[in-house]
């Protein structure tokens, strides 16, 4: 079936329950990159370094990284609806008071509370759509997959068209239309049926025992938080900038990557986007000022291509419950993301502002040298090798060992 059949069960014809929780999906990877651009303006305005700004990323993926371990677990005991409201909430409360603070010290919290919320939100969101769906799953994830990219793309804008009068109002902003999603959700969305089987605390971690998972999750990374500085543009033009990387990164991550998968297979699309990820950090670098900003936009393609199958591969190779599988990836994968902005202004203050871009460049490198020597262990089930290929495989394919009722993979988490 064609998922963009105008058809029943097509992608125009979703219930409201569905838009609504897509809608609220947009608004919450929005809040990924929404302070890309006005990183320069907060550092001003609360006199802070670029180090001490950069723990915006930090706090929020750190807490995002351990709320992954636990989403499952409260879920799969209060019910998806419930989750995703108190996702909702946390974000509006914490985006609200982001707003207030009256010191980097103050922001980071209430960033990190942020990042609580967005957690269980994002966590949650797809198995809910895929639930409330109507005609299957296929029209649902493509508009899951729809809300990312574009959450991720008009996060920046939204940050540069508010953040221009003041570093403050995109916070606001961000709290307003999370409460208008927290409204249409307790309208529109009615609970869903709890899984047969609880979620454990320790299952995450458990599942990071599978070699193939654990490889997946092993390598990715994000230099994003450092980048505005090295720009050093205005929020109109800095958001310009990171709004056209987030539209390369939807188009390669829902359009592109599929495509050369089925063309050259996972492992070869990984390995080769990881390369050229590293090549191009290295020009933003080291290259002018056009130069950079033109890497910083190519940059979101392989990114795009990298989420992509990395996320497929970390879910695909493991016998463990999608979700959990998921949950355990997306910690490793999330708490890398916490890392990275804190090291990468460090390290610019210790050496000089090429260093952080070289050492995004080795870890790239490094990834696909994981991709290479962990083939085997990434190597994906056939059934799945045959449905990109066309093929039609069974459930019994396709369903992990262990598996329950709602084992709905959050693709591109």
């Amino acid at each position: 079936m064609d998922p963009f059949d105008a058809g029943a069960g097509g992608l125009l014809k979703q219930p409201k329950s569905v838009w609504a929780t897509a809608g609220a999906s947009v608004v919450a990877f929005m809040g990924i990159g929404l302070v890309d651009p006005i990183l320069p303006s907060i550092a001003q305005g609360l006199d802070a370094t670029a180090s001490q700004v950069s723990l915006l990323f930090t706090s929020y993926f750190l807490i995002t990284a351990v709320a992954m371990l636990v989403t499952g677990f409260v879920s799969s005991r209060i019910g998806g609806r419930r989750t995703l409201l108190l996702g909702l909430a946390f974000v509006v409360v914490f985006a609200g008071l982001a707003g207030t603070s009256g010191s980097v010290g103050e922001l980071v919290g209430f960033r990190a509370g942020w990042g609580l919320g967005n957690a269980l939100f994002v966590s949650t969101a797809l198995a809910v759509i895929v639930g409330a769906a109507a005609g299957g799953s296929a029209a649902a994830i493509l508009l899951y997959e729809s809300a990312l990219g574009l959450g991720m793309a008009c996060g920046p804008l939204l940050g540069a068209l508010l953040g221009d009068a003041s570093w403050r109002y995109p916070f606001f902003g961000t709290a307003f239309l999370m409460a208008v999603g927290f409204l249409c959700i307790a309208v529109f969305l009615k609970e869903q049926a709890k899984p047969a089987r609880k979620t454990s605390l320790l299952d995450p971690v458990k599942a990071l025992g599978h070699g193939g998972l654990a490889s997946a999750a092993a390598t990715f990374f994000t230099v994003l938080a450092f980048t505005p500085f090295v720009l050093n543009m205005s929020p109109y033009r800095s958001g310009a900038v990171f709004f056209a990387w987030g539209v390369l990164l939807a188009v390669f991550s829902v359009i592109v990557a599929p495509r050369l998968q089925k063309r050259s297979g996972s492992l070869k699309v990984l390995g080769g986007s990881l390369v050229l990820l590293a090549a191009d950090v290295l020009v933003l670098g080291y290259g002018s000022h056009t130069a950079a900003v033109v890497c910083t936009i190519l940059s979101g393609a392989f990114i795009g291509v990298n989420n992509t199958v990395y996320t497929e591969l970390a879910l695909g190779v493991s016998d463990a419950p999608r979700p959990v599988a998921s949950a355990g990836y997306n910690f490793v994968r999330w708490f890398a993301a916490a890392a990275a902005p804190f090291f990468a202004p460090k390290i610019e203050e210790w050496t000089d502002v090429h260093v952080p871009f070289v050492v995004a460049a080795l870890t790239a490198v490094a990834g696909a040298a994981v991709v290479v020597v962990r083939r085997k262990a990434l190597t994906l089930p056939q059934a799945l090798d045959s449905a990109r290929a066309g093929g039609t495989p069974t459930a019994e394919e396709l369903e992990p060992k262990h598996a329950t009722e709602d084992s709905v993979t959050v693709f591109a988490n």
